[in-house]
């Protein structure tokens, strides 16, 4: 991980289209796995993101200590499924004890490697990584409650981040980033998507004609703003051309399971808390 971002210009077809068909794919296992599958499907396709994400992080942000970061990433993602999937009544508090734990773990990983290069920005990536595989546990909690929460979720979510890239890709305009294709329209339409999705779905997670474009657009908010953030994040790697070196898909991948994990949370607060 550089912490020195001096990005290029990054051709749109492979950094939006990719990208929107991935998210069709996430959001579509999300919100289609629970149904057939019910409390296994929401586990499996939680897992299936954590573990993509973990992955796609290390290899994106160039972590050093390669297989332990994926250990340690490996096990937050298990230890955080199943503090909320194993208790009868599961509390979001679950996680504080996975968080901590993990992240003296990563620290320990890092200062026992040998040479140290990059330890601080190896052990920011670590917390960033394990807030994140936490966040998409959140998921579970949306799932437990049987109420279509979780495949709303899933869809306002899929469907900010598709608007958001499809638009960018015709328009990126005005830019938010030098050298990162991504423009204020395409996130301002990304919200007015996500709003739009939450009021045709609202009878699956029993919302209002007036809650509903609300509860989506500030879900779509909040992941159109993070899949900016991953788009920088894609270019930056890009431009250093490591990620690019080991994995072609990384950084997308990255461009959209990081923003659904942001998003999780703040859907479980919308949905089950307010």
């Amino acid at each position: 991980m550089s912490s020195a971002a001096v990005p290029s210009p990054t051709p749109a077809r492979p950094h939006h289209v990719v990208a929107a068909g991935l998210a069709v794919l996430a959001a579509g296992l999300v919100a289609g796995l629970p149904p057939l599958a019910g409390e296994v499907g929401t586990l499996a396709a939680v897992l299936v993101l954590q573990l993509a994400l973990v992955l796609a992080w290390v290899l994106a942000t160039g972590m050093q200590g390669f297989a332990a970061s994926l250990a340690v990433g490996t096990a937050a993602a298990v230890a955080a499924d199943l503090a909320l999937a194993l208790p009868e009544d599961p509390v979001p508090g679950g996680l504080l004890a996975v968080l901590g734990i993990g992240f003296l773990a990563a620290v320990l990983q890092q200062m026992l490697r040998t040479p140290r290069e990059a330890l601080v920005d190896s052990l920011a990536g670590s917390a960033v990584l394990l807030t994140a595989v936490g966040a998409l546990a959140a998921l579970l909690l949306l799932g437990r409650a049987d109420d279509g929460g979780l495949t709303a979720t899933a869809l306002v979510a899929g469907a900010a981040l598709v608007v958001g890239h499809l638009v960018d890709q015709v328009l990126p305009r005005p830019r938010l980033a030098p050298g990162v294709p991504r423009g204020l329209l395409g996130v301002v339409l990304a919200v007015l998507a996500g709003a739009a999705t939450a009021w045709a779905v609202r009878d699956l997670a029993d919302l209002g004609a007036l809650r509903a474009p609300a509860v989506g657009a500030v879900i779509a908010g909040v992941v159109a703003l993070v899949a900016v953030a991953g788009s920088y994040l894609a270019v930056e790697t890009t431009s250093e051309g490591e990620a690019e070196a080991l994995s072609p898909w990384a950084p997308t991948v990255v461009q959209v399971v990081l923003p659904l994990a942001a998003g999780a949370p703040v859907a479980l607060a919308l949905l089950t808390a307010l």
